[in-house]
This record gives structure tokens, C-alpha cells and sequence, in this order.
């Protein structure tokens, strides 16, 4: 590792310094054994769990031949991972479904995560746990998806509220469930959401590749399309769940084209967020960093940014259940905005002048007058400020 790379971690929890330890190992390896002493094995359980790392550490377990751990927790492990396994199987059989109907009704689809990347990064789909699936699609064919989804069951979470179409760029994916096969999927137009820059649906479709997973064709991004997303997306979500970073470190491995990625990361104003990725495998996951990703790591903000991120490994951080403490949701607002180039900075400052669906709810006007809600804004938000500080 370079030496310039090295962030301090040393208040990470000693059960998840063990876990990464164990899950870097080879076989037999006994290198981490300083760390299985003053171990609380109900944290370390709970950790696993959390940093969804529990399939590839159940793996390792099972092929070191000396009891590393209370037979309850293997026992555990081996529960949870079952059953990851047979949801993933699922899965892929949903997903060729949801492949060959969108085929079929000349839509096209790219898989974003799922079994698709379990195979690809790890080649058995039994080793990265997966909540749903997420597919990328055209915006352009929104609506005809939604009717499809509709048609076989699917039921749209209609969560997101909208005023003036500011959903296309403030969101970037719908959510459905389906209430009997108790399956959920989130359809995409885009990566990620704005202001962040990526690359266009027919650029990444150009390069999409094939599984091999599903009798009916099913395709997913390039390698280099790929390692942008979950870059993008890890760092988005403060890589809050180590398995966005173990899946970096798989793909590092591979033989990616990093002349090819420096120009895309380059070219979408992202440069120190892959940085920040390669700084933190390196220094949590042991990954191995050569002179060809030098352009992504040179600078301070990559180490700034990957510093700032062992926050949330700290501390056992769920940004996607709500409540989020006040201390979580406040810092993670500004790694966001820090996060963003200066370019984005500007757009997302300009976005607040954009009226919210809050501006709607305060002040109902009938659809002929929406336009009214530009200059309303800053009254509206002024009322809203004031009344609620007036509230007892």
C-alpha cells in the first residue's frame, strides 16, 4: 500500500476488524488471531449481519480448519446463509422473467446489482446477499414498464411526491413490490441522482454485457460502466455497508482497463470519488494498488473523503431506516455536498430556487398556476421556517 494512503482506523470495532481479517485470509490462516481475544460475539454476529458480509465470511469459516468461533455463531451464519442462497435463486429466476417481458415488449433493460453481480464479482451467487433488483431502463419507457409491472402484479410505491417534474433529476428510481411473491424492484433512468454526472442509457447499453446465469438473455454493465456504479453508489450511501467495498476490492482484482476509467471518471467530475473507493480498500480490504490507478488517489480530497467515511464504519449506520439520528443525517448531508465537484455544488445550491412539493402543500394552487410557485418560493419556505419555530 502506498504509504501516503494510510487512514486512521484504529476506533473501528474490534469485532469488525475481525471479520475483515478473517475474510481477507487465506486458508488456515491464522494471522488475525491477536484479534479473537475480548471478542463480543453478539456484536460480531450483529456486524456480519449489518455489513451484509456474512456469506463470504461463513465460506472462509468453513474451509479453516480451527474453530475460530462459538458453534452458535457458525450456526447462525450458516442459517442466514442458506437462506440468502435460495432467495438469490429466486431472484434469478425473477429477473429472467422480468428480462424476457420487457424484451418482449421492446424495452431495454440493464441489471444493475443482484445475482448478476454475485456472479460476476464472486462466481457463485450464494456470496453477496441482495435486498431486490434494480434495473436501468430509458426514461423514455417509464410508463410503458409501470403498466407492465402492473400487469403481472407489481404494485408502484408511490412515495415519491413531485411538483413541476422535478422527479426526474431530485430521484432517480421508482420502487414496486410484489405482494404475493413478496418481491421488491426499483426501475432506474439513471445511476444515480442528480446533480451527479454519468454516463447516458445508450452509452451504457453500447457496452452492456451478457450473463450467463438465465436461459433468456439478461444483460448488465460493462466492467468499467460497473465499477463506476458501485463507486458512485457506495460513496453516495457513505459506503455505510462494507459489502459496496468488498465488491470494489473483487473488481480490482479483475482486469480493468484504468486508462479507460480514469477518462470516465474524469469526464463525470468523479476523479477523487474513486479515490476515495481505492483508499478505502486498500485500508480495509487489503486491496492491492498499482501506478495505474496513480490519477485516482493523487491529491488530498481522495484521503479527506476516505477519512470522513470511516464515520460510518464507526458506528453501525442504516441511512435507509427512518428514523436517522439527528448526528447521522447532519454529517451525511455534508459528506454529500462535499462529495461533489464545484460544478455540482453550484447546480445543487441552484436546485433549492426550484419549487418542492412542500411549496404545494402550503399553498395549494390549481395545476394552470404552478408556475407561480418560482417566485413563491422564498416566501413559502420563510412561512414554513417561522411557523415552525413558532410551534410549541
Amino acid at each position: 500500500m502506498y504509504k501516503n494512503i494510510e487512514i486512521n482506523i484504529t476506533k473501528i470495532p474490534r469485532e469488525l476488524m475481525l471479520i475483515l481479517e478473517i475474510i481477507k485470509s487465506e486458508e488456515n490462516d491464522m494471522s488475525f488471531s491477536d484479534y479473537l481475544h475480548e471478542i463480543n460475539w453478539d456484536s460480531f454476529l450483529q456486524l456480519a449481519l449489518h455489513h451484509r458480509l456474512y456469506p463470504v465470511l461463513y465460506t472462509k469459516l468453513l474451509k479453516n480448519e480451527k474453530k475460530l468461533v462459538p458453534e452458535w455463531i457458525l450456526q447462525s451464519l450458516k442459517q442466514h446463509f442458506r437462506k440468502n442462497t435460495f432467495k438469490m435463486l429466486y431472484l434469478c429466476g425473477e429477473m429472467e422473467q422480468l428480462s424476457k417481458v420487457f424484451t418482449e415488449h421492446k424495452i431495454r433493460s440493464l441489471f444493475l446489482k443482484g445475482p448478476i453481480l454475485a456472479a460476476d464479482l464472486y462466481g457463485d451467487i450464494s456470496q453477496r446477499t441482495c435486498g431486490d433488483l434494480d434495473i436501468l431502463i430509458p426514461i423514455e419507457d417509464l410508463d410503458k414498464a409501470n403498466q407492465l409491472l402492473e400487469k403481472i402484479g407489481y404494485k408502484k410505491d408511490e412515495y415519491i411526491k413531485s411538483l413541476l417534474n422535478d422527479w426526474k433529476w431530485r430521484h432517480h428510481h421508482f420502487t414496486y413490490y410484489h405482494p404475493i411473491k413478496n418481491t421488491k424492484i426499483e426501475i432506474h433512468w439513471r445511476l444515480n441522482p442528480a446533480p451527479g454526472k454519468e454516463p447516458g442509457f445508450n452509452e451504457l447499453w453500447d457496452r452492456k454485457r451478457k450473463t450467463t446465469i438465465t436461459g433468456f438473455p439478461s444483460y448488465y454493465l460493462g466492467n468499467e460502466d460497473l465499477f463506476f456504479f458501485l463507486v458512485t453508489h457506495g460513496a453516495r450511501h457513505g459506503w455505510s455497508r462494507l459489502r459496496w467495498l468488498l465488491d470494489i476490492h473483487q473488481m480490482v482484482k479483475t482486469e480493468l482497463k484504468w486508462e479507460t476509467l480514469i477518462e470516465l471518471f474524469k469526464k463525470h467530475q468523479s476523479l477523487h470519488i474513486g479515490g476515495q473507493a481505492l483508499i478505502l480498500s486498500a485500508n480495509l480490504m487489503g486491496s492491492h494498488l498499482d501506478k495505474k490507478m496513480k490519477s485516482l488517489i493523487n491529491g488530498k480530497l481522495p484521503i479527506k473523503l476516505a477519512s470522513e467515511s470511516i464515520f460510518y464504519v464507526e458506528r453501525m449506520v442504516n441511512l435507509h431506516t427512518d428514523p436517522v439520528p439527528r448526528e447521522i443525517s447532519e454529517f451525511h448531508a455534508k459528506h454529500l455536498f462535499s462529495l461533489m465537484s464545484f460544478q455540482q455544488k453550484v447546480v445543487y445550491l441552484l436546485s433549492f430556487l426550484h419549487p418542492y412539493y412542500a411549496d404545494a402543500e402550503t399553498l395549494p394552487l390549481p395545476n394552470r398556476l404552478h408556475f407561480l410557485y418560482y417566485p413563491l418560493r422564498p416566501v413559502l419556505w420563510v412561512f414554513r421556517k417561522t411557523r415552525k419555530h413558532a410551534l410549541p
